[in-house]
């Protein structure tokens, strides 16, 4: 087990290097201007002058070196427009826990909303007019195939008027963190319910259900210990979509809402075009991507006995 988690943490963080190094070169092919505030003010010499001090004018082998150095040392740089000379890990500091602490409650929602949808679907085909399983057919089919923005506006404009509440986050009235939360969760909802319903009809159709069924076993415990225990293993491997699917919906869904987090901060600093936070900022979810991988792989190990940590003789 320990040798599987330094391996599979070695791979995490191979991965890392390599996507830092990507973005890092793909941003210094960027205009020069994202490195100066007022860059329209400055002469050619003090851009000169500006880009030495950054080391922009080294080879690129010696700034990637540079930069992995900085990063061991916990150092961000600092922000070139969006505050001026002020540390990137300090404004992270501010941001970061808001953009968790909604992502993490989101994933919550999702999980205790959409496993029981996935449940109740999964009964409901055994059933005569199936209407769990339709209902929710029709719910995944609908967050599937309309595009997020179409029903992150909607949810907004309606939930706001039924709440009766502000289009617009506020820190200190937690009824108007309903809406983001519920924008951030309702993707997840639809994936987990439609991968879990999907598994467990595969589960109530194998020989040993049939078997169980034929020997009396109440409906409920045969659903409850065996078939959602086994079909909730291959979902495990879903879990780090699911972060990942978080993160992409915090960046529409925080500029949407106005939330000052991580998601609408990478937003501003694009559009003002601040290079080194642009960069911090990528890293940063780059970062929870591939942690997000790792734990996947760790929790699938871990629910399912059947995977081996170690080779077996004989084994290729």
């Amino acid at each position: 087990m320990t040798k599987y988690i330094i391996k599979r943490i070695l791979h995490a963080l191979i991965t890392l290097g390599i996507v830092i190094a990507i973005v890092f070169v793909l941003l210094r092919q960027m205009p020069v201007e994202g490195y100066f505030n007022n860059f329209d003010k400055y002469t050619p010499a003090q851009i000169s002058v500006g880009l030495q001090k950054l080391g922009l004018n080294d080879p690129i082998p010696v700034q990637i070196g540079h930069y992995f150095k900085q990063l061991l040392q916990g150092d961000l740089g600092t922000s070139n427009k969006y505050r001026e000379g002020y540390p990137i890990a300090k404004i992270i500091a501010k941001k970061a826990p808001i953009s968790i602490e909604l992502g993490l409650i989101s994933l919550v929602v999702a999980l205790g909303v959409g496993l029981p949808m996935g449940i109740m679907m999964a009964r409901s085909t055994r059933t005569k007019y199936k209407l769990w399983d339709k209902f929710g057919t029709v719910f995944i089919v609908v967050v599937q195939a309309v595009p997020s923005a179409v029903y992150h506006l909607l949810i907004q404009l309606y939930g706001s008027e039924l709440l009766g509440v502000s289009m617009l986050f506020d820190m200190d009235k937690k009824i108007t963190w309903i809406l983001p939360i519920f924008s951030l969760a309702i993707g997840n909802i639809a994936y987990y319910a439609m991968w879990l319903r999907r598994y467990m009809v595969d589960e109530s159709n194998k020989d040993y259900i049939r078997l169980a069924r034929a020997k009396g076993v109440p409906a409920g415990k045969i659903s409850r210990v065996h078939i959602f225990r086994n079909a909730i293993v291959p979902l495990v491997q879903y879990l780090p979509n699911s972060i990942l699917f978080t993160l992409m919906g915090s960046l529409y869904v925080e500029s949407l809402y106005s939330i000052p987090g991580m998601g609408g901060l990478l937003v501003q600093v694009i559009k003002l075009q601040d290079n080194t936070m642009v960069q911090a900022l990528v890293l940063v979810y780059a970062g929870i991507s591939v942690l997000g991988l790792l734990f996947g792989d760790l929790l699938m190990a871990l629910v399912d006995p059947r995977i081996s940590f170690t080779k077996k003789e004989g084994a290729r």
